[in-house]
């Protein structure tokens, strides 16, 4: 890690800017005190492509076929009374 003073950071901005893009860090000083990181910027996630795996896998279009009753059961309950014993149910 390097220290300049702000007087020299200000000579060389373009410099220190390449160090620190380059994975340096440099402490910028004031009458010795430091007052300032310069750093590099975390990279930037890339974007997901879309439709990466198109044409790989076919879904079937009964899909949700085996878990019907679940999914309806999820959806509609369990039938009449299912919420008899909740709270503040009646």
């Amino acid at each position: 890690m390097q220290t300049v003073n702000i007087h020299e950071a200000k000579t060389h901005l373009s410099r220190l800017a390449e160090q620190a893009g380059a994975g340096e860090e440099i402490i910028i000083a004031k009458a010795g005190r430091p007052v300032a990181r310069l750093m590099p910027l975390a990279p930037l996630p890339t974007q997901r492509k879309l439709g990466l795996l198109e044409g790989k896998y076919a879904v079937p279009e009964d899909i949700d076929t085996p878990f019907a009753a679940d999914i309806e059961r999820l959806f509609y309950g369990d039938g009449p009374g299912e919420n008899a014993g909740s709270a503040g149910g009646g």
